[in-house]
């Protein structure tokens, strides 16, 4: 008698000729792996192969199935976002908004409905893509919000990292999600009979020349506009240009600023500028100890005394906006206000003084105090 191994079950159905012996059959119950070859005399062992775990399944999904055409694509486009986001060059092009819009409109969106839709019968193609658009929006934002209460905060490098965990993890559910189903059922982007179809909308067989080249205008006028749209959001318009300058407390609020000084005593503060003229500026601050007098007749103010304190620059690119610690000291008693004075490129030589130097100013704050000589202890 000889014993047979084989890798997978074998179905007794399927081989009729296939007849246990009385004495057998007792056994077969206890052993449902035993088959008995009547014409060989063997008794088959059918001994069932390893079971996979879910890990396997997801090796073989990435790796034995064919990578599908769209997945594809978004996984190539993530990269290239990515890189339009941190490379040098392509950071400060166009390019950035072209390859980054997607990744925050439209892919989260998709990759979702990829995973949860494997099924090509689960949804047409406009149900898709309007689906893919409007979860992109909703998932989005709540990424921020969860990022909101994290340490990292809603800040470029966390948004960025999360939108690509959150892209690949619906990525690789995705492809495992088709692996587990017949590839007849999969859903996949018939790219071919798109363009065949569209080919046949456009310039049909049967069209005279003239609607060819009517055709044709149409295709160009519709690819302009897709490229207008494009470079209208990648280039925006220019808006008001315009600089901001204030001062904080030593808070960094717009609060408990230092109003009452004492003489030679250091009180931190803050001052801000954002800049926001569409070009790289250098600034020049100058701070002024004054003594201000107002006029109740003539409702107006006279500077009588106006000593410098400190001056200093700072170079900004657009849209930046920078909180500069600053100290403020008194160096005597006989002031009323601190003058802070704000100029871009054009700064007035030294012999502009007094209120002629404030006018002349790119922007201009003041702080009322009170100043005391400093205790004796």
């Amino acid at each position: 008698m000889h014993f047979l191994l084989f890798p997978k079950a074998i179905n007794v159905q399927e081989h009729p000729s296939k007849k246990y012996p009385d004495y057998l059959m007792g056994h077969r119950a206890s052993h449902p792996h035993l088959l008995w070859d009547n014409a060989a005399q063997y008794i088959i062992m059918d001994v069932p192969g390893p079971k996979k775990d879910f890990f396997d399944d997801i090796i073989t999904a990435l790796y034995s199935e064919p990578f599908p055409t769209d997945l594809k694509f978004i996984l190539a486009w993530l990269v290239l976002a990515v890189a339009g986001i941190y490379l040098p060059v392509i950071n400060s092009s166009p390019l950035r908004v072209v390859f980054a819009l997607p990744v925050v409109l439209f892919i989260p969106g998709y990759c979702l409905i990829a995973a949860l839709f494997p099924h090509k019968t689960d949804l047409d193609g406009i149900e898709r893509t309007a689906l893919s658009f409007g979860l992109s929006i909703a998932v989005v934002p709540l990424i921020g919000l969860g990022l909101n209460y994290t340490p990292w905060g809603i800040r470029l490098d966390p948004i960025v990292i999360s939108l690509v965990i959150f892209t690949v993890s619906m990525l690789i559910i995705a492809l495992f999600r088709r692996a587990a189903i017949p590839a007849d059922e999969r859903f996949f982007v018939p790219l071919g009979s798109l363009m065949n179809s569209a080919r046949g909308e456009f310039f049909p067989k049967e069209s005279s020349r003239l609607d060819k080249v009517l055709s044709m205008v149409l295709l160009v006028a519709i690819v302009a506009a897709i490229g207008t749209t494009i470079y209208v959001i990648a280039v925006p318009k220019e808006g008001e240009k315009f600089t901001e300058f204030y001062i904080l407390g030593e808070k960094k609020m717009a609060a408990d600023y230092p109003d009452r000084l004492f003489t030679g005593t250091a009180y931190p503060m803050y001052i801000g500028i954002g800049n926001h003229e569409y070009r790289n500026v250098t600034y020049t601050i100058e701070t002024y100890m004054a003594q201000v007098n107002f006029n109740e007749t003539t409702n107006s103010s006279t500077i009588t005394r106006m000593d410098p304190l400190d001056h200093f620059t700072v170079t900004m690119p657009h849209n930046s906006t920078d909180v500069i610690p600053y100290t403020l000291t008194a160096p005597s008693t006989g002031y009323n206000r601190v003058e802070f004075l704000l100029f871009n490129e054009t700064i007035p030589g030294i012999a502009v003084t007094g209120m002629d130097r404030i006018n002349e100013s790119y922007r201009d704050l003041h702080l009322w105090v009170t100043v005391r000589p400093r205790p004796n202890l």
